[in-house]
């Protein structure tokens, strides 16, 4: 099935400590930014790309989209001070664009290369039929809820999921969560939180461990290894 996605990066990434977005950084010889938008270029089920930027990014986010052929990005949209803003503003401009209130929409962060496609599949599966998903994982760690610097009680672990992207909506399910979420002033840490302000069920679809979002120096690390194992892959497969 077919779907639109909006790839938020109008983040400034300060906690990995560069001088500049963080995905613009370098992942073995490429910016971070063109390897996440290579899986939506690449899956023949993605109709089309918004990509959210900063305003005085959109020239230097064009000119590495035309240099490494992402062909297709519908549009760049504006980042707002908050992602929340950011989002919507990307959602209206796909909108705009001709996207139909029941198409799906996936909203993903920039900065999550490893995304693969069979979890952007079942995602965007789901949210056809249910109207809202979100990838996630189970969290491995024990967590502790404090109060102050004292534990406050033990949250229960196999209860408990790491929220992921891409997250997954109808359109029409999506701007409503978001005028709801404006009228009401809330400010929620994803859209699948504004889904569940408005009292829409948000189905959990179970993610990778490998999509990880890259926010800080051992991240970067992290990823390196993720991309030599996959060329490490690749010419075992190439010399079979």
């Amino acid at each position: 099935m077919s779907y639109y996605v909006v790839v938020v990066a109008a983040g400034r990434g300060t906690r990995m400590g560069a001088d500049r977005n963080k995905v613009l950084l370098l992942l073995k010889g490429v910016p971070v930014i063109i390897r996440t938008l290579q899986v939506f270029e690449n899956d023949p089920a993605c109709g089309g790309i918004v990509l959210v930027v900063r305003k005085n990014e959109i020239p230097q986010f064009r000119k590495l989209t035309d240099t490494f052929e992402i062909n297709k990005i519908m549009a760049f949209a504006t980042g707002g001070p908050e992602r929340q803003e950011s989002v919507r503003n990307g959602l209206n401009v796909l909108e705009a664009q001709g996207a139909g209130q029941n198409s799906v929409i996936l909203i993903h962060d920039g900065a999550r290369p490893f995304i693969g496609q069979d979890r952007i599949a079942a995602v965007a599966e789901a949210a056809d039929g249910q109207g809202a998903a979100l990838l996630a994982v189970p969290v491995k760690d024990t967590i502790k809820q404090a109060r102050g610097n004292h534990v406050d009680k033990t949250l229960e672990r196999k209860t408990l999921w790491a929220a992921q992207t891409p997250q997954a909506f109808r359109l029409s399910v999506i701007l409503r969560a978001h005028d709801q979420g404006r009228k009401d002033q809330y400010q929620a840490t994803d859209d699948a939180s504004l889904a569940e302000h408005l009292g829409v069920p948000v189905t959990l679809v179970k993610g990778s461990y490998r999509n990880i979002k890259l926010t800080s120096p051992e991240d970067m690390m992290i990823a390196e290894k993720f991309i030599e194992e996959e060329e490490t892959e690749h010419a075992r497969r190439s010399r079979i």
